[in-house]
């Protein structure tokens, strides 16, 4: 792993720390990292196809943002609460720096996508068309598919003294339509709402994809509502239609749960989650350029919106809708299919068992007795690694119990089904399901039914705290007693994310980790007022004071004169506390390299504050979404992977998990993946101290190096 540069200590007593000059943006933080985003997109070393890929995310980022982190600034707005920010800034301060750090980035995406993607895509077979680029042939095709397969579908609704506004559901496309009787000549005005249960875009067949050359494009479509637009006349029959343009808006879409009063906290879900679905008020407004001042004055009216609220966009609108081009089966327009390795420790081991498949499968319980195993996703397989060993806990005759946590999963999930088997097989099963995580909550309620009438003991989470830690417990019978073996991970136990999020999981039998999970698992569901554990860092328990001690720890090795270094891998810096300590550990002369995909709120290379602190964010092919945390100790060197952010709702309103790695192969293999990551010079981004991001260049003559395409090769090649 490469150390960082250490400057002499230069300790001034009297600075305040809590200074809000040391601290950068929470909110501009997260909008740097989805600029970082942005640029994937632009960079033309990324597929084509990718790029949309990357574009769309950007969009569908910034749509959750809006629903979430602006919402809540306007409540607090509403509510006239001007507490200050770590960084100085009140709720409408915040509102303000977001609203002009964000038009230039979502007017040079849009741009970006006009004036290079389509044309690019366009060279490739791929044409995004507007309907008035259609022949007479491809025009026919569309009316009659509007007719048969559209039509039917749209409501129109008037706008007048008869029709009171209607409403629009969140992130909905709308047709702002301006019609004129032909016989009172009065203008009307109506809205129609772009089905979002229909394709967003309208693909033709291929015979009506001949181009110039006489070959069949790959894809030719046009948006559905330009389809729609040019058939209103069927919509408004005897009106003469003058003009349409298209909006989009954003609602407040964060529940809003009293958990304390709440009887059944299932059913104050579900009923939030029908709330949720009206939507709560607007936050975002966005139109096309050319819509005239009376009717976006009327819309922000209506909405009861301000300018910042409005957004012009020029072009295509709801990009994230991008996200469907990534299924067209042109691979050499998407970067090479990926496919996860067998790990080394389970190639070379000889224990097999006969498989519910008929193929035999490696024992992972007799592995798990001989040593700790790492397990490192998407690099290397998660169904063959964790979801077996659930799999195989679920028919194994000597298991007893399973014990786990399920934070988010995919709605076809092996993992519940083996859950689900297990119960029938007449082992114990308890599972928390928590129930309160955001935009998963309605699939977390249909998979915690499913399991409960199943036999399944399901826990819904507890009031006040959401439980975000990705733990498992097996309790299995052996012929030297009862043997406990868990899994401790970064990640969620979700088969589709692991092949597109990076996480790690701890695989172990150690006794002492079985017996916290069981502490932690009996406080998870039942009444414990557990304050300490053998061996985990548990949030809300011990874990923010244990890492206050390890950064502390540091700090006075490098006082004594012996060397002070940490190395943090997180999705997210934002906890003041914890920033405050590390700028000490720095003044002591501590050497910091922080690896913080997403928000970072500490202010890197500040003379006399962070002199000793590196800040890097890495965004590539694979969604960076482990943590590990890394301490020299003296040269007694402690190496912890788990769950939980650098934030206040990790360390104070949620229930995580941290654990220790105890085998030095284990350790030595985090410190190696740190290293790699510290050592990307093409997707890796410096933190300035003024809070921007500059992303890495390999030096003239030197070669890429790609994190993630380094962990690929070393993969295939274990």
């Amino acid at each position: 792993m490469s150390k960082s540069k250490k400057t002499e200590p230069k300790i001034t007593k009297d600075i305040n720390l809590q200074d809000p000059q040391y601290y950068l943006s929470r909110e501009l933080s997260w909008l740097e990292f989805n600029r970082r985003v942005l640029a994937e997109a632009l960079d033309p070393r990324t597929p084509l196809l990718e790029r949309l890929k990357f574009l769309a995310i950007f969009s569908s980022n910034l749509d959750e943002f809006f629903m979430v982190r602006v919402a809540g600034i306007k409540r607090q707005i509403e509510a006239q609460v001007n507490k200050v920010t770590p960084d100085g800034r009140t709720p409408q301060q915040q509102l303000n720096a977001i609203h002009e750090r964000l038009l230039p980035m979502v007017a040079q995406q849009h741009q970006y996508f006009e004036q290079q993607i389509k044309p690019e895509l366009a060279q490739n077979g791929i044409h995004l068309l507007s309907y008035i680029d259609l022949n007479q042939e491809q025009r026919t095709y569309l009316q009659r598919y509007f007719e048969e397969g559209i039509f039917p579908v749209l409501i129109p609704l008037a706008i007048d003294r008869s029709h009171p506004f209607p409403y629009l559901s969140n992130l909905s496309l709308n047709l702002a339509v301006v019609l004129k009787n032909p016989e009172t000549k009065e203008e009307l005005f109506a809205r129609v709402k772009v089905p979002s249960s229909l394709p967003r875009f309208i693909a033709l067949p291929k015979e009506l994809r001949v181009q110039a050359n006489g070959e069949y494009a790959a894809w030719i479509g046009v948006p559905i509502g330009q389809v729609i637009a040019h058939n209103l006349e069927s919509l408004f029959p005897g009106m003469d239609i003058q003009d349409y343009y298209i909006f989009r808006i954003t609602r407040d879409a964060d529940l809003a749960v009293q958990e304390d009063e709440a009887d059944d906290l299932l059913l104050a879900i579900e009923q939030e989650l029908r709330k949720r679905r009206v939507g709560g008020s607007v936050v975002r407004l966005e139109i096309n350029s050319s819509m005239p001042d009376y009717l976006r004055n009327l819309l922000a009216d209506e909405l009861e919106l301000e300018p910042e609220d409005i957004y012009t966009v020029d072009g295509l609108m709801g990009l994230r809708d991008l996200m469907s081009f990534i299924s067209l089966p042109l691979p050499e327009l998407k970067d090479k299919p990926w496919s996860a390795a067998l790990p080394r420790w389970m190639k070379d081991s000889e224990d097999i068992i006969p498989a519910t498949s008929g193929e035999d499968e490696k024992d992972i319980f007799a592995i798990l007795r001989q040593k700790d195993v790492l397990v490192h996703h998407p690099y290397y397989s998660f169904s063959a690694t964790v979801q077996q060993f659930i799999n195989q806990a679920a028919h194994d005759p000597n298991v007893l119990a399973i014990k786990m946590t399920l934070y988010r999963t995919s709605g076809d999930s092996p993992i519940v089904t083996a859950l689900i088997d297990a119960a029938e097989n007449g082992k114990q099963v308890a599972v928390l399901v928590e129930l309160k995580a955001r935009f998963d909550e309605e699939n977390n309620i249909q998979w915690a039914k499913k399991l409960e009438q199943t036999g399944v003991h399901v826990v819904y989470g507890l009031v006040g705290l959401k439980t975000h830690t990705k733990i498992v417990m097996v309790v299995r019978q052996e012929a030297d007693g009862i043997r406990r073996y868990v899994h401790i991970g970064t990640g969620n136990y979700n088969h589709k994310t692991a092949k597109l999020y990076t996480d790690l999981g701890l695989l172990s039998a150690r006794p002492e980790l079985g017996a916290d999970l069981t502490d932690l698992f009996n406080f998870l569901t039942g009444y414990s007022r557990q304050q300490s554990y053998r061996k985990l860092l548990v949030a809300p328990v011990n874990m923010r004071q244990r890492f206050l001690d390890l950064i502390r720890r540091e700090a006075e090795h490098a006082h004594h004169g012996k060397t002070g270094r940490i190395v943090a891998k997180m999705n997210s810096l934002v906890d003041p506390e914890i920033i405050a300590t590390l700028y000490e550990a720095s003044q002591a002369g501590v050497g910091i390299d922080l690896i913080v995909r997403g928000m970072c709120s500490l202010r890197p290379g500040l003379e006399g504050i962070s002199d000793n602190i590196k800040v890097i964010s890495v965004i590539g092919r694979f969604l960076e979404h482990s943590r590990i945390f890394y301490f020299s100790n003296a040269g007694k060197e402690e190496v912890y992977i788990g769950s939980a952010d650098w934030m206040p709702r990790n360390l104070n309103r949620r229930v995580e998990a941290i654990t220790p790695i105890e085998d030095p192969e284990i350790a030595k293999e985090l410190e190696e993946i740190l290293g790699i990551m510290l050592s990307d010079n093409c997707k890796a981004w410096d933190l300035k101290p003024d809070g921007q991001y500059i992303q890495r260049h390999p030096a003239e003559n030197s070669p890429e190096l790609i994190a993630h395409n380094i962990f690929m090769e070393n993969a295939l090649n274990s």
